[in-house]
């Protein structure tokens, strides 16, 4: 299959090297921004935690929970958020997981602390809600504290996404935090801000997506049958995105990009993609052909991408041995258990 647009092309026509494929990630995140997700301001200069409570027995007492609320300057006042830190108690370094999560409750049916705790990680997650709400009003939460262009101004995603950086700015020097080894995940809406945050933050080492579909990592040029298309979500949720991404609703083909092309700015990190094999709506091949149409910028890089098959995968097939992996679990769409151990077991065989 040709996958369009071609991704190890310059948009002046230049091949992309491995010399020179940093210079085209930069590019690609200039497209990405201008005309799907808009714009991120920069970083602040400080981020500050407190810790408003801790318990020091959770998990089979095997993890402290820490929770915190995180705070950092804005061009109109200083913004703060909480998040529940779990850290393992047993004095060592460990990597660290940073989850975007739909709520913020300490024992949650998207998350599993014990089993991650046991695995050797630490685990933060926070409610994108509390960041900003999931709706069309700029003027909640951290929304109303940055100026923003209607047409490349940053959508609700491009907040959530830099929320998640601003959780690892806190963690990342706390020495029980391994942070040559942290990851980003998150689930459907949140799938695709995971592997937009990680497409800008250089520190995150493993970019980890669940079920993101339309807009995260399908490939939007074969759509295939009940797969969401953009006119569906930008007729439910324009807010998500920048103003610019509106005009491709219904020529989805005029995007000088595809999906692909997000996947493939983490290059060369490593990332995760997992689908559901009931979950036609996130176009669970079309996520599989994302993996594969990006592959190419990690075989160049590194010698190894996505070392999976290029038919449709059968459930229940990991293809984990690459750099770039994707995966097909039975079920609906859902953040189970069997994903949170598929990245584990990913992760494991790159650290």
């Amino acid at each position: 299959m040709i996958f369009e647009p071609e991704l190890m092309t310059f948009a002046d026509g230049r091949q992309v090297t491995a010399e020179n494929w940093a210079d085209r990630r930069k590019e690609i995140i200039d497209i990405l921004s201008h005309e799907e997700y808009g714009y991120t301001p920069a970083a602040p200069a400080k981020v500050t935690g407190t810790v408003v409570s801790t318990e020091k027995k959770m998990c089979a007492g095997h993890a402290v929970l820490e929770k915190t609320e995180i705070t950092f300057d804005t061009p109109s006042g200083p913004f703060t958020f909480p998040i529940l830190y779990f850290r393992p108690n047993d004095g060592g370094k460990h990597p660290l997981l940073v989850q975007i999560c739909f709520r913020n409750s300490i024992y949650d049916s998207y998350w599993s602390p014990e089993e991650i705790i046991d695995r050797g990680y630490a685990l933060a997650g926070f409610c994108y809600t509390d960041v900003t709400g999931d709706n069309g009003d700029f003027e909640s939460g951290i929304a109303a504290l940055y100026p923003r262009d209607e047409k490349t101004g940053w959508g609700k995603i491009g907040m959530w996404a830099f929320a998640a950086s601003r959780v690892i700015d806190y963690l990342a020097e706390k020495p029980e935090i391994d942070k040559d080894n942290i990851g980003v995940c998150g689930h459907s809406r949140l799938g695709k801000t995971a592997l937009w945050c990680g497409a800008q933050d250089e520190r995150i080492k493993f970019i980890l997506s669940n079920c993101s579909g339309c807009s995260g990592a399908a490939y939007e040029r074969a759509k295939h049958e009940g797969g969401e298309t953009i006119a569906d979500i930008t007729g439910k949720f324009p807010f998500w995105f920048c103003g610019n991404y509106l005009k491709y609703a219904e020529k989805p083909e005029a995007r000088p990009f595809d999906q692909h092309f997000l996947i493939a700015a983490s290059a060369p990190r490593y990332v995760s993609v997992n689908s559901a094999s009931l979950d036609n709506w996130a176009d669970q091949y079309g996520e599989q052909l994302s993996v594969i149409a990006a592959s190419p910028v990690w075989e160049l890089l590194t010698g190894t991408g996505y070392n999976g098959v290029k038919r449709r995968a059968k459930v229940g097939e990991r293809f984990l041995s690459g750099n770039l992996s994707y995966s097909l679990r039975d079920g609906v769409h859902f953040f189970s258990r069997n994903d949170w151990n598929t990245w584990m077991d990913f992760i494991g065989k790159h650290i």
